[in-house]
């Protein structure tokens, strides 16, 4: 039975109620402006980029050439999040996520001045790929920071419910990248769009982000840093050398959760309208409903992780995962617009499910003066595996077989690898920050 926290902990917790609600809004601001940023790319990949930067590859080199360029960013959020861990667990929090804000907004503003193939030749696609690392660099600083930010302001029975604000985030940004794409791929010409259209939502992450960094500059710095009486020289050195086990199990738990979102919201995309001939309008719009779906089950499972446990929430979402990935294709190979809606609005739910207690589970596995650099390349690690191959793989193996099915059976393969790495590492719930000091030694609950 867990005790009742010290008077002097709650009254603390009082006075910090305005300030938390302050972190809890940077929070789903900032990581809906840089999600969004984020996720641009992968629908102009699936819808355009293939014609504008790889026109002489053909339609499945070119699909393959911006899925590649897709990956480069994958491939850069570790940096990214050795890179801004390493300040923000010296410097603080704050600094630090303006900072990955900044970087995030002008390369992708910066991708929609670029011009294509026809008027820069070779040098627009090399461009491309610089700017899309970048974009992977500033991700990979973000959400860590954002993360334990809220973690370390919010108390520990209400952890993972706060998480579920920033996990809001990259619901509402897949949602309002797809959503101006839709209302720009549908209200042009399709030589307007290929000419000028799809540069608008690049752009528009100008504005997006002054708001952005607006709020975040108002919020506090963590209160658990500031009292952390010593910095690690070098974070990233400690963490593997102490907590090195704990960071892959953290990468390795999460990447189902990646691979079935980017199968889902960028390989989908440009299998339903490619490979079935369904219209790009149609898909967008029934990726926009799941992005809905999504955000629903983030905020039901965000809240079950603090009354379950958050290990226990994930093990039961990521077995449902694992059994629906081999169902998402079958059902998507029917080419029957109510079965793809069931299976991208239902992969979507899914998605929500297991990633809902992930912002509160991942900051209790390492100790503060590690943290940022812990969370951030722990989540990022499984970008890299998730993220980065599921879109490569999955063209390879329709390449192979000729129908998706297959690539079910690899999701959820993945699936199976995400549940062992859980079954390894221990249930966080009610842990104090603050004790967190060894590996594989955390407070216990009350």
């Amino acid at each position: 039975m867990t005790s009742s926290p010290p008077a002097a902990v709650a009254d603390r917790s009082d006075e910090q109620a305005p300030a938390l609600r302050r972190v809890a809004a940077a929070a789903l601001v900032g990581t809906t402006i840089e999600f969004y940023d984020f996720f641009i790319y992968g629908t102009a990949a699936a819808l355009v980029f293939g014609q504008v930067f790889f026109p002489g590859l053909g339609a499945a080199g070119g699909l393959l050439a911006a899925f590649s360029v897709y990956a480069v960013a994958f491939l850069a959020r570790p940096v990214g999040a050795v890179l801004f861990g390493h300040y923000g667990d010296r410097l603080g929090r704050k600094t630090t996520l303006v900072g990955s804000l900044l970087l995030m907004g002008a390369s992708t503003a910066l991708v929609g001045l670029l011009p294509g193939y026809g008027a820069w030749g070779v040098w627009a696609p090399v461009l491309l790929v610089v700017l899309r690392f970048c974009q992977g660099i500033g991700l990979g600083g973000e959400w860590g920071g954002a993360a334990l930010l809220l973690a370390e302001h919010a108390p520990a029975g209400r952890r993972g419910r706060y998480g579920g604000y920033l996990q809001l985030g990259p619901c509402a940004g897949f949602f309002l990248a797809n959503a101006v794409f839709l209302a720009f791929s549908e209200g042009l010409s399709r030589s307007a769009f290929l000419g000028w259209g799809w540069r608008v939502p690049f752009l528009a992450s100008a504005v997006l982000v002054a708001f952005g960094l607006f709020v975040r500059l108002r919020v506090a710095e963590s209160p658990l840093f500031r009292e952390q009486p010593e910095r690690a020289r070098v974070p990233v050195v400690e963490l593997f050398r102490e907590h090195g086990r704990t960071v892959l199990l953290a990468g390795l738990s999460i990447m189902v959760g990646y691979t079935l979102f980017y199968l889902t919201t960028t390989y989908a995309l440009a299998y339903a309208t490619a490979g079935l001939g369904l219209a790009g309008g149609l898909v967008l719009g029934l990726l926009l409903a799941g992005a809905l779906a999504m955000a629903g089950t983030v905020w039901l499972s965000a809240g079950q992780g603090d009354r379950w446990g958050r290990r226990r929430t994930l093990l039961v979402t990521t077995s449902l995962g694992v059994g629906w990935a081999p169902l998402l294709f079958v059902l998507l190979e029917t080419a029957r617009p109510v079965l793809v809606g069931v299976a991208l609005i239902g992969s979507m739910a899914v998605l929500g499910l297991h990633f809902g207690p992930v912002a509160g589970y991942l900051p209790e596995l390492f100790p503060t003066r590690v943290r940022y650099t812990g969370v951030a390349l722990g989540y990022n690690l499984g970008g890299v595996v998730g993220g980065a191959t599921a879109p490569l793989v999955a063209t390879r193996l329709y390449g192979v077989y000729g129908t998706a099915v297959p690539i079910g059976w690899y999701a959820a393969g993945v699936g199976v690898v995400s549940l062992l790495s859980l079954l390894a590492l221990p249930e966080t719930r009610g842990r104090d920050l603050g004790a967190v000091r060894r590996p594989g030694l955390l407070a216990e609950p009350g």
